[in-house]
């Protein structure tokens, strides 16, 4: 068994027929039938079963899978390394909170962008339990999320500390006047928003649970089904600022063991920091300390 024999495993795994992992990997399908029969014969167990619309993997398969992952992800990072001459180019993909990304990242980015054009960057927004799990699986190489993150294979940076509020209708007269109505709803996105957790929590603490709950995909459809009265939300202040003072929606002061969050740049404690990414730390680490100081 070798590196390419993992290679060829992993992606009928992932692809789930002998046919699509062959023209992933650019060869014929006799030859990948031929690696997986061979790797199945040397571990002395099947691998796959085999049905009318591709292969499905045995146990045996899914115990050797994070292996094999393993062995393509290291593989793909050694070969950055050794293309990495310390001038930052190529691809880096990154990911943030959406909140995140619409309050601080557009002049990062501009920044980045402007010093560093051979660069390829991309964004990719999430909730914080979805961005973790890019992290992980190597779908990108850091991100943004909320914060403590305190998990083994991790390492994480506080860059920046939020405020958040408690957003509500414009004429709510306060916070407790909502939570106790009848049919007190809350406004969110889906499930695994760090936001959205702390919302939960603050209620809980309050006594107010089993609040019903409305889920939103996008930050601008939040702010108007709270404003329009369908329930609150928690946001970061510097977001909301412009809607306050357009009378949009009502804004209202959390107790300090409530209301600040740390934003962390999490990163694999294995991973190879690329020129690219190292650079991106640079930029960002100075430009929030600005931020910061001027808030």
């Amino acid at each position: 068994m070798d590196a390419d024999d993992l290679r060829v495993f992993e992606a009928v795994a992932r692809l789930g027929g002998m046919n699509r992992a062959a023209a992933e990997l650019n060869t014929v399908q006799s030859n990948v039938t031929g690696r997986i029969r061979a790797l199945e014969t040397e571990l002395g167990t099947t691998l796959f079963q085999r049905h009318a619309r591709g292969v499905s993997p045995t146990a045996a398969a899914r115990r050797l899978l994070p292996y094999a992952v393993g062995v393509r992800q290291l593989l793909d990072e050694a070969r950055r390394a050794a293309r990495d001459d310390g001038v930052p180019a190529g691809p880096l993909v990154v990911g943030a909170l959406e909140t995140t990304a619409a309050l601080r990242l557009a002049p990062l980015l501009a920044d980045y962008a402007a010093a560093y054009p051979g660069v390829d960057l991309s964004l990719r927004t999430g909730t914080t339990c979805e961005l973790i799990d890019d992290v992980l699986a190597h779908r990108v190489e850091g991100a943004f999320v909320c914060g403590p993150v305190d998990h083994p294979e991790l390492l994480a940076e506080t860059m920046f500390r939020e405020e958040l509020v408690a957003l509500t209708a414009p004429n709510a007269a306060s916070l407790d006047a909502v939570i106790g109505k009848g049919d007190f709803r809350i406004v969110v996105l889906r499930a695994g928003c760090s936001y959205r957790l702390r919302l939960e929590a603050l209620l809980a603490r309050r006594g107010s649970v089993g609040a019903r709950v409305l889920e939103f995909g996008t930050l601008e459809a939040i702010l108007a089904c709270v404003g329009a009265g369908l329930g609150m939300t928690l946001f970061p202040r510097a977001l909301v600022d412009n809607a306050r003072r357009a009378g949009q929606v009502g804004v209202h002061t959390l107790p300090p063991d409530d209301a600040f969050v740390d934003t962390v740049f999490v990163r694999r404690r294995d991973g190879y920091v690329s020129s690219a990414l190292a650079a991106f730390l640079d930029v960002a680490r100075p430009a929030w300390s600005l931020a910061q100081a001027a808030e």
